[in-house]
């Protein structure tokens, strides 16, 4: 069964990842029609998959040969195409995330896809990572549980090779966080209870801040400290006119200390661990990349008969974390999770 795809918004990763994930992929998905604000760029892609260039999102949404929606780039619709959707009964593989800094937004998005039935998956890439899922049988066979987990991420400030990258709708700051959020809770395989957050303001940056940091607590309600903690950061304090500067000794993307071992994730397929025997090193370049897994799991979530509602609570619990740790930062106090 081929399903066929509709495609708003060509974003940075489209050339990297999922270009090449469709291509790989054409004997389960099927480009029909594409939307683009930048107009070369969208007839460019339709020329390459032979696919309609089409002029909005509606417009592609109601096509009765497209029968799920690829969100890849907010541009300036923000949560419209999902909406649009929603109301056309299509599918959607959200590439943006819900990269909404106002609550009610992701409610009321969060409220309509329940209500309208589609499948909807959230693209988190770091969960499908080779490395993140070696590091996951390892902490389930000779690691042990995580006890701290700590995840950092440095950018410059101008988003780079991207002139076309939106800041209205999409914020870079906020998506990092919510996507490290993610990446922390499925690493620690529970649900924070409560976080610590810390900011650094400059109006400089688009988004307005230039470092953001939390601080979350799996452990168990009323016994703060006992369970697992992670430590989240994202910075974006030097300017991409140096370029030197930032790749200097770039932290790796993922720390976990384990009962019985410590780990290292260098994004998406190195993985180095230390435990009694030792230091290990593990490549998985050789592993599926990363934009065929994501859109498999897309495909397994439209074509079965029991829907998934996972991605979405777990995007929507990104998000309102993301958000309490905002809220934490501006009244200096801890925040209690629901």
């Amino acid at each position: 069964m081929k399903l066929r795809v509709g495609i708003v918004g060509l974003g940075e990763t489209w050339e990297t990842r999922h270009r090449p994930a469709l291509r790989a992929l054409s004997d389960r998905f099927e480009v029909r029609a594409i939307c683009c604000e930048v107009a070369h760029l969208a007839s460019q892609a339709a020329r390459d998959f032979s696919a309609a260039e089409v002029d909005g999102f509606r417009a592609l949404c109601a096509r009765d040969d497209v029968d799920v929606i690829l969100v890849l780039s907010p541009e300036w619709y923000g949560p419209l195409p999902v909406l649009a959707a929603c109301d056309y009964g299509k599918s959607v593989y959200c590439g943006a995330a819900l990269d909404f800094d106002d609550p009610s937004q992701a409610q009321l998005l969060k409220r309509r896809v329940e209500e309208s039935g589609i499948a909807f998956m959230a693209e988190f890439a770091r969960r499908l990572a080779p490395a993140t899922l070696r590091l996951k049988e390892l902490i389930a066979t000779q690691m042990g549980k995580p006890k701290l987990i700590f995840c950092h991420r440095r950018s410059p400030i101008e988003p780079g090779g991207s002139p076309r990258r939106p800041t209205r709708h999409c914020p870079t700051m906020l998506r990092e966080m919510i996507e490290q959020v993610d990446w922390c809770r499925y690493v620690a395989g529970s649900e924070p209870t409560s976080l610590i957050g810390i900011g650094h303001s400059c109006t400089e940056t688009a988004d307005g801040d230039d470092y953001q940091m939390m601080s979350l607590d799996f452990s168990p309600a009323g016994q703060l400290g006992s369970g697992p903690i992670a430590q989240i950061s994202c910075g974006r304090y030097m300017p991409s006119a140096w370029p030197e500067a930032v790749a200097f000794r770039p932290p790796a993307a993922l720390q976990v200390c384990c009962e019985r071992g410590v780990a290292f994730i260098d994004l998406p397929a190195t993985l180095i661990w230390f435990d009694a025997a030792g230091r290990h090193m593990e490549s998985l370049d050789s592993e599926r990349p990363v934009g065929e897994r994501l859109l498999m799991q897309f495909y397994r979530a439209v074509t079965s008969l029991v829907r998934k509602t996972s991605d979405l609570d777990d995007a929507y619990r990104a998000l309102s974390i993301t958000l309490d740790a905002r809220k934490s930062f501006e009244t200096g106090q801890r925040i209690q999770l629901s």
